[in-house]
């Protein structure tokens, strides 16, 4: 959902149901139910804040800030969700890196489905345990359905813009300061019209995007992958 003009003193929220929604909506059994939402400042440019402070900097964005309109695509929409941790305290947030074989990652499709392990950690200033709101049992893997899949995995949902999301487990290492994984990435078959279709124009491979986040933590990187 997006807020309107707010050029008046009143506040217009505009609420709409992803494309997902209106599938499960127009099910019409029963099965339909929102139990959750999540609020984001996709908007927001925070270098705002470093240029004028806090107090003047916070009344510009408030004010001169333009703001989505709400999106159908869920795919498209909320890209930097806010996080609620419940201590008021806390002093250190993780930080997620992603380790992979090369950069960019590379497949053939010479090789056929090969498969290239991501790894990804989630980590905090040693000595440190990450906070218990923050702490990622699982991540959310975004990725092109059409060349990329997990492999021995289904995804979630596919959105009508052929954006997989996985939900992938997580490991934590017993002092909580640490938690990792490993992502078994794996290209898939597909044809030479496709390949041609979406090559990068003037060089022979794809260039596509993952995009990793933490489900608690709503700590997010992209990494690129290139097809050739």
């Amino acid at each position: 959902m997006g807020f309107l003009d707010h050029s008046t003193n009143n506040i217009i929220v505009d609420a709409v149901l992803t494309d997902i929604g209106r599938q499960a909506l127009a099910r019409n059994d029963g099965s339909f139910s929102i139990f959750q939402f999540a609020l984001g400042d996709d908007e927001v440019d925070y270098d705002i804040i470093q240029q004028y402070g806090r107090t003047v900097g916070k009344e510009k964005i408030e004010k001169n800030t333009p703001v989505l309109e709400a999106l159908t695509q869920g795919s498209l929409a909320l890209k930097h969700p806010l996080v609620s941790v419940s201590n008021e305290f806390l002093t250190h947030l993780p930080t997620l890196t992603i380790t992979t074989s090369a950069t960019p990652v590379t497949f053939s499709r010479t090789s056929g489905t090969s498969i290239n392990n991501v790894t990804i950690e989630i980590s905090t200033t040693t000595g440190v345990e990450i906070e218990f709101d923050l702490l990622d049992a699982e991540l959310m893997i975004e990725m092109n359905n059409i060349f990329l899949s997990i492999s021995g995995e289904s995804p979630d949902v596919i959105f009508t813009d052929n954006t997989a999301v996985y939900r992938f487990p997580t490991d934590q290492e017993t002092t909580s300061d640490t938690i990792s994984t490993r992502i078994p990435l794996q290209l898939k078959n597909f044809s030479n019209t496709v390949f041609n279709t979406y090559s990068v124009s003037g060089a022979s491979f794809i260039r596509t995007y993952v995009k990793i986040t933490g489900l608690n933590s709503g700590l997010s990187k992209t990494f690129e992958v290139q097809i050739s």
